[in-house]
């Protein structure tokens, strides 16, 4: 027989479940107005947003992993892909305030972790390098911001606030609030410093710095300067670039004999 203290407690577990359902739904709303400013309504955010489904019914999916349903778990997760174009594994690990803008294309593997308040857009992909059972695909800090249609392939851990940008493919693991981009990714660090061309606002990925355009940049200001020097050196005047240069291109002639 039930004491009355235990039917008081149990009553008590089912309110603090009920109080923590509704806390994290108007959670998740919250952070739908918080990353996108096209929001307007709840009843648009909850009949209009496949991101938000996508991961609601991925914590059904999950729950159901974690018991052993396994086969259950991935019909959920099928079900999932089928109604928002969005693929999860039901045994990736997501964190609170998750967030994926459009959704189409986006692909989670098993074994991926991602931390809180990480925002990601459509064709993203945490990939796995591996056919072995172990840890395959990337871990995911917080407050990262992962842009459309890049890719993250492998065991490989993204720090905290890092930003990675479209259409970008990173193999290796990014420090902390660092800026990756290209393929495959490159820091956008040169010698030791950060590049003072990075977007202030976390939703401005389309605006990320080019390490590649940065580089020549530099390459050709060191260029200039050490002419200078040169010149300096030597008393002579700049180069004239109009001046017949006294060699010969070998591969610009015909050889003698060859015909044309």
């Amino acid at each position: 027989m039930v004491s009355l203290s235990d039917a008081h407690a149990v009553n008590r577990t089912i309110g603090q479940a009920q109080l923590g359902w509704r806390s994290r739904l108007r959670e998740d709303i919250q952070t739908v107005y918080d990353k996108d400013p096209a929001a307007r309504s709840h009843f648009e955010v909850l009949t209009c947003y496949p991101g938000l489904h996508a991961n609601w019914l991925h914590r059904l999916a999950h729950r159901l992993w974690k018991h052993n349903r396994f086969l259950l778990s991935r019909l959920v997760s099928h079900f999932n892909r089928f109604i928002t174009g969005i693929e999860i594994h039901p045994g990736a690990q997501i964190g609170r305030r998750f967030f994926i803008d459009h959704g189409s294309g986006v692909v989670i593997g098993e074994t991926a972790e991602i931390g809180d308040d990480v925002l990601m857009y459509q064709g993203a992909v945490l990939g796995g390098t591996s056919s072995e059972h172990r840890k395959r695909h990337p871990t995911v800090g917080n407050g990262v911001v992962l842009g459309a249609n890049s890719v993250l392939l492998g065991d490989i851990a993204i720090g905290d606030g890092a930003k990675v940008g479209s259409g970008s493919v990173v193999v290796e693991s990014v420090p902390a609030d660092a800026t990756v981009i290209g393929v495959p990714g490159r820091i956008t660090r040169i010698n030791g410093r950060r590049l003072d061309s990075q977007p202030l606002d976390i939703l401005d990925h389309g605006r990320l710095p080019d390490p590649v355009v940065e580089t020549l940049k530099c390459l050709v200001d060191r260029v200039e300067l050490l002419e200078a020097q040169v010149r300096d050196m030597t008393k002579t005047t700049p180069v004239n670039w109009d001046e017949e240069i006294p060699l010969t291109c070998n591969w610009l002639y015909v050889e003698e004999g060859e015909e044309k």
